[in-house]
Order: C-alpha cells, then sequence, then structure tokens
C-alpha cells in the first residue's frame, strides 16, 4: 500500500467527542485492519477478533441508546465510522453495519423487557448478528418469502431457507422475517433466533468474486423452536420492520461504498504520482490529471449524499428516498472510481501486489446488497411520481 493510501478526508464532525471517536477508529483501521486485510481476503479468513476488538472498544454499537450499551452517536457520525472502517477493509465496515442492522428490530421495535435482556450483549457483549430476509426465491420481491413461522403454545416453530445471509454460520444472533399469516406484507413478523438454535444449519459459504473474508451463507430453518418473547413487534408487522431497517442499512452500504472508492483514489495518486514515464511522473500527464479529478468528484458528490441523509434521520425526518439515492449513487460511484483506479496503475492493478483489484471486486457487490440499484431507482420514482399503474 502507497503512503498516499492513508491520506486523512477531511470531516466535518458536530461535536469534539466525534473528532475522538473517528481518531480512534482510523487508528484501529490503520493499526489492526489494514495491513492484513489483503493476505487474509485472499485466504477468506474472517477477522473475529477486530470485531471483538471492535466491540470492547464500544464500536458496535454506536447508534443505539447508552441505556442498552449503545454509544448514542448520530448517524452522520456512525456512517463516517462506516467509512473508515470500509476503507481498510470492506469486510469489517459491511459487518459492522450487516450488524447494527440486525440489531434495530429490537432497538426500534423491541418491548422494554426484551431491549434491557438482549440489547447490552448485542451492543457491547461480543456478540455478532446477522439480517435475515432474503431468501433464494425471494430477493427483490422480499415480500414473497416463504419462510413460515407456526405458533406452537408459547413457541413459534420456524422452517425454511434464507439466503445470502452475510455472517451465515457465525453468527450468534439472527434477526429473521418469517411468514406468520397471509401472503403478502402483511403476513409477515421479526423473531430473534439464537445462533445456536436446535433445528438451525448453515450450508457451505458461497463462493464469491470479493469479499472473501466475510462468509455469505444459506441458513436452513428445520423446525426451529422461538419462544414467543423472541417475537419483535406485533405478528403482522415483520415487513414495516424489515423496511425501516432497510432505510438506515441501505445508509450504511453508501458509506461503506465511499470508503472503498475512497481507498482506491488514494491508491491511484499515489502509484500517479510515483510512477514515472517518459521523464516525470504519469500524474503529469492532463489525461490521467482528468481522471483523478473525476474521482475525487464523485467521492465527496457521494460523502454530501450520504451525510445530508443521515442528517434528515438524526433530525427524524422521513428520509427513504435519500437514502435511496445515496445508496445508488454512492455504490455506482464506488464502481467506477475502482475501475478507474485498476486503469490507473495500468497492468499491475490487475495484479494481487496492488490493492485496486480486490477494490474493484468488492465495490460490485455494493450495487446488489440491501436492494440491488434498480430496486433503488424504483423507490426514488415512486417518490416521484406514485407507485406504478397495472
Amino acid at each position: 500500500m502507497t503512503d498516499r493510501a492513508s491520506q486523512v478526508v477531511e470531516r466535518r464532525l458536530p461535536t469534539e467527542e466525534s473528532r475522538q471517536l473517528v481518531a480512534l477508529v482510523r487508528d484501529i483501521a490503520q493499526r489492526e485492519i489494514a495491513p492484513r486485510a489483503a493476505q487474509e481476503e485472499e485466504a477468506g479468513r474472517f477477522p473475529r477478533e477486530v470485531f471483538t476488538l471492535l466491540s470492547e472498544s464500544g464500536l458496535l454499537g454506536l447508534p443505539y441508546d447508552s441505556a442498552y450499551g449503545g454509544g448514542d452517536q448520530p448517524y452522520e457520525v456512525y456512517l463516517q465510522v462506516l467509512e473508515e472502517l470500509a476503507a481498510a477493509r470492506l469486510t469489517v465496515g459491511l459487518g459492522v453495519s450487516v450488524h447494527s442492522l440486525a440489531c434495530h428490530a429490537v432497538a426500534g421495535y423491541g418491548t422494554k423487557e426484551q431491549r434491557a435482556e438482549h440489547l447490552p450483549a448485542m451492543l457491547g457483549g461480543g456478540l455478532l448478528g446477522a439480517y435475515c430476509l432474503s431468501e433464494p426465491a425471494a430477493g427483490s420481491d422480499a415480500a414473497s418469502l416463504r419462510t413460515k413461522a407456526v405458533r406452537d403454545g408459547d413457541d413459534w416453530v420456524v422452517t425454511g431457507t434464507k439466503a445470502w445471509i452475510t455472517h451465515g454460520g457465525i453468527a450468534d444472533f439472527y434477526t429473521v422475517l418469517a411468514r406468520t399469516g397471509v401472503e403478502g406484507p402483511r403476513g409477515i413478523t421479526a423473531f430473534l433466533v439464537p445462533g445456536d438454535a436446535e433445528g438451525l444449519v448453515a450450508a457451505a459459504p458461497e463462493k464469491k468474486m470479493g469479499m472473501k473474508g466475510s462468509p455469505t451463507a444459506q441458513l436452513n430453518f428445520d423446525g426451529v423452536r422461538v419462544a414467543d418473547a423472541r417475537r419483535i413487534g406485533e405478528e403482522g408487522q415483520g415487513f414495516a420492520v424489515a423496511l425501516s431497517a432497510l432505510d438506515s442499512g441501505r445508509l450504511g452500504i453508501a458509506a461503506c461504498a465511499i470508503g472503498v472508492a475512497q481507498a482506491a483514489l488514494s491508491e491511484a495518486v499515489g502509484y500517479a504520482s510515483g510512477r514515472q514515464q517518459f521523464g516525470r511522473p504519469i500524474a503529469d500527464f492532463q489525461g490521467l490529471r482528468f481522471m483523478l479529478a473525476d474521482m475525487a468528484t464523485q467521492i465527496e458528490a457521494g460523502r454530501a449524499l450520504y451525510l445530508e441523509a443521515a442528517r434528515l434521520r438524526d433530525e427524524g425526518k422521513p428520509f427513504s428516498r435519500q437514502a435511496a439515492m445515496a445508496k445508488l449513487f454512492c455504490t455506482d460511484t464506488a464502481m467506477r472510481v475502482t475501475v478507474d483506479a485498476v486503469q490507473v496503475l495500468g497492468g499491475y492493478g490487475y495484479t494481487l501486489d496492488f490493492p485496486v483489484e480486490r477494490l474493484m471486486r468488492e465495490a460490485k457487490v455494493l450495487q446488489i446488497v440491501e436492494g440491488t440499484n434498480q430496486i433503488q431507482r424504483m423507490v426514488i420514482a415512486r417518490h416521484l411520481a406514485g407507485p406504478e399503474t397495472r
């Protein structure tokens, strides 16, 4: 990694506490995460010890209530922490985002007793969470999910298969959306399922083009019994719980995308400044200078977009449209910037000796997860022109 890769992003943060927080995260990222990222991603190794460190440092529950072990940080700050982590290693940044997503149901819809019982361990007790919405035949059309939960006395019996689950097979708890009633969104309920529940089995992790260190797996629920005390929200409220979580989760993906793009830009600038051709640095050539300028501009625009959405959320204002816009623009930006970074490095960019090829492979998944970018365009269009006519 080049010296330029560690250049510090200038951030506008609301308090001195938040500035110290981001400085702490940057130090952990540069000292504990980035140096091993390439080797561990190539080996497909998940860095559980990093998540333990983040939990011990109070960094796994930043946007949640301190009464339950959270950090009381606004999303404006939390997302910039995600960006710093993702710039060092996307497996970690996205992993923290997914963990926060998995905590959302209990924090936002759980009873006072459920929050007191579960949140302290989820937010600061070293646990790792996962979010189970997608299924083999219900991806973008999440309301058509088929995993069922049937009432049996004081328990629910969950049967079905979830797909594309980040942390599948290694999570300590799963927020699971299952059908308890009629077809469509009104028949879905949310449950908090322990990772060691009897009858819950993870398939072998998917073999992916990027993020090899982050396990993504199908989960099979074979008559898994879940106490009604672990039902989150009312029966039939699960789809609303899911959509609420996804609006916030999309901002997490947007921030991770800008982190990946920033890392790629830093590598490209460092390489172009040091690489000599025709007797001078290639950064002197206008074609490359303009490319770098466009990359930087797109990153700044994406950062401004996700932060504006975060500030709306922090103010308690609607932000669904802005979250979809941020997820769409930031992830498309990450894809463009990483492709251009490989081009700047030329043949070296296509080798494992430099991180830009890994960043390019990782950027692609961000256009897919938590609602493909085609779905984001549908969400934005509905806000502009209303629902589609049939």
